[in-house]
């Protein structure tokens, strides 16, 4: 049996030195200049790096005291206690640093400092001394720019950090780092990682390389599928086809099924939550409980008789709700609104939180009225199939009940202005959902659909919006009514189409109008001719309510509505 080959050996005169080792003092060599190369650039790189993640950091603790000041600011308003306001601000803040000179201001443009948070007792200033530093902020504020990032100076070194305007306070919010401690930081950043890329590099040395090529090269090829993943920002899965049996196999398999696993999850979440909620956890990685006041339209639509179709429909009430919101959702999506909520037969949708070129209002008329054509064509397929099966037969008596309880009909009421939308809940829990006096009047504008015979009834506030941006729609005001738990009375209207509609329904509604203006009045006798020679259905609402009466005496021109 022939020898093994020692390190060193000699054949002849001729020391042999195996390739192995050769391919380990290569790579001791190079290893060792890139390391020597590598700790001087990252003493560059890391300054940045660590400055810009402090950035970070501080902009996000600014966003949670700009939001304690505004809340505190409430408190204050309420309580006129300023020093308990103020204190409380200087502990939210102070509960966020993580070095001994993090500090957060509360400066005013003239330069007093309004309250400062520092762990430092020795960083106590009365005024903020660089005057330069004002003098920008100062500047940017009156160009519209109120925040941004922010370096001053002071007895006690230079400081970087972020700034924004705190309206209700009248004062600039300010989180800076001393950059001293910084540097600090980055020293050490550059010690330790010097120690562990050299523990690394000896570690490591004797792996051999062809083992390590054999070994992952699976692994390489998995890496460049996730790295398209995170281009284009969507899970996928990874190719495992040619990968060997081992542990690396094992984990791509599995994150393989995590991946199949999130976007289910992904799909299921899209369905039961609004557009915009998607797009900000997308984009902010996460959802939070938070809120604000929002102009925005709010249209609400409800299926009519819907406790008969459910008595005479059962359990099958769910497949033909199922079938309505399957269009009617989409219509809202079309039209650039959001799903606010599904209640039973009614749904609540909003306007105003996604990009459109058009007005919240417009949007939400034009749903409105999307809504109430794919429900007509609904009951138009019913009605074709009821003829179908009537070429054979005729319906037996609880057939013709289902016919009439699937013939289902909705009424739409928009109305718009300033509510709260947001999530609410808890950490465990939360709803999407929007709060305010305009979301009931929504309610109750549907609600008068019924009573007026028409499938869409819209506030003045949507009248004004949309007429000032188009003329598609003509708005008929309808009645002035004193709906139930208000004091004051509203104007109500009626937007017609003015694409679909026909000469003698445009007729019709100027003569309702006329007679309206009658009405209100008190000249019932004229108001009388005027809605009767509308005839429209609307007309009859009046006709009845009138009766051959002469109106009141101190007659007003409001209808009191005696119900929600």
């Amino acid at each position: 049996m022939a020898a093994k080959l020692q390190l060193f050996s000699k054949v002849g005169k001729t020391r042999i030195v195996p390739v192995g080792f050769k391919i380990g003092l290569i790579f001791l060599i190079l290893i060792m200049l890139s390391n020597f190369a590598t700790n001087f650039i990252s003493l560059q790189l890391t300054q940045r790096q660590i400055i810009r993640l402090n950035n970070q950091i501080m902009v996000d603790q600014l966003k949670e005291l700009y939001n304690n000041a505004s809340n505190q600011y409430q408190i204050y308003a309420y309580s006129k206690n300023k020093d308990d306001s103020l204190a409380s601000m200087r502990r939210m803040a102070v509960a966020g640093f993580s070095n001994p000179n993090s500090v957060a201001l509360g400066v005013s443009k003239s330069g007093d400092i309004q309250f400062i948070a520092t762990q430092n007792e020795k960083l106590f200033w009365s005024r903020f001394v660089d005057l330069e530093a004002l003098k920008e902020l100062n500047s940017n504020l009156e160009n519209g720019i109120k925040e941004g990032s922010i370096l001053f100076r002071t007895l006690d070194g230079e400081f970087f950090g972020v700034y924004k305007y705190q309206s209700d306070w009248d004062y600039y919010l300010i989180r800076a780092e001393l950059r001293s401690d910084i540097n600090t930081n980055i020293r050490q950043v550059f010690y330790w990682s010097a120690i562990i890329i050299m523990v690394l590099t000896f570690a490591f040395l004797f792996i051999g390389y062809a083992i390590l090529h054999k070994e992952f090269k699976s692994l390489h090829r998995f890496t460049n599928d996730l790295y398209e993943m995170q281009k284009s920002k969507q899970m996928g899965l990874i190719d495992i086809s040619k990968a060997p049996n081992d542990d690396i196999t094992y984990m791509a398999t599995s994150f393989n099924s995590l991946s199949a696993s999130v976007n289910s999850l992904l799909h299921t979440f899209q369905k039961f939550v609004s557009k915009d909620v998607v797009a900000k956890a997308y984009t902010e990685q996460g959802v939070l409980l938070e809120g604000r006041q929002q102009e925005l339209a709010i249209l609400f639509s409800d299926i009519r008789s819907f406790t008969y179709r459910t008595e005479t429909l059962g359990n099958d009430i769910i497949d033909l709700l199922n079938v309505h919101y399957n269009r009617v959702i989409h219509k809202v999506h079309e039209n650039a609104g959001v799903v606010g909520s599904i209640i039973g037969d009614a749904i609540l949708a909003i306007y105003g939180t996604l990009d459109s070129d058009m007005s919240k209002s417009y949007n939400a008329i034009r749903a409105a009225w999307d809504i109430t054509h794919v429900t007509a064509s609904l009951r138009e397929e019913m009605i074709v199939r009821r003829h179908e099966i009537e070429k054979s037969r005729k319906l037996i008596e609880s057939e013709e009940k289902v016919f009439q309880a699937v013939l289902i009909d909705v009424g739409v009421g928009i109305d718009g202005g300033t509510v709260f939308y947001g999530n609410i809940g808890s950490n465990e829990h939360m709803a999407n959902t929007v709060i305010g006096d305009n979301v009931n009047s929504a309610s109750r504008l549907e609600g008068l659909t019924r009573i007026y015979h028409l499938p869409v009834i819209v506030s003045e506030y949507i009248k004004h919006e949309v007429e000032k941006e188009s003329n598609r729609y003509k708005f008929y005001e309808i009645d002035t009514v004193l709906v139930k738990g208000k004091t004051e009375g509203k104007k109500i209207y009626f937007p017609l189409d003015i694409n679909d509609a026909t000469e003698e329904m445009k007729a019709a509604w100027e003569n309702f109008e006329e007679g309206l203006q009658a009405y209100y009045k008190g000249d019932w006798k004229s108001a009388r001719s005027f809605i009767k020679n509308s005839n429209l259905e609307v007309g009859q609402v009046f006709l009845e309510r009138m009766g051959s009466k002469a109106a009141p005496e101190g007659w007003s021109g409001i209808w009191t509505m005696t119900t929600k």
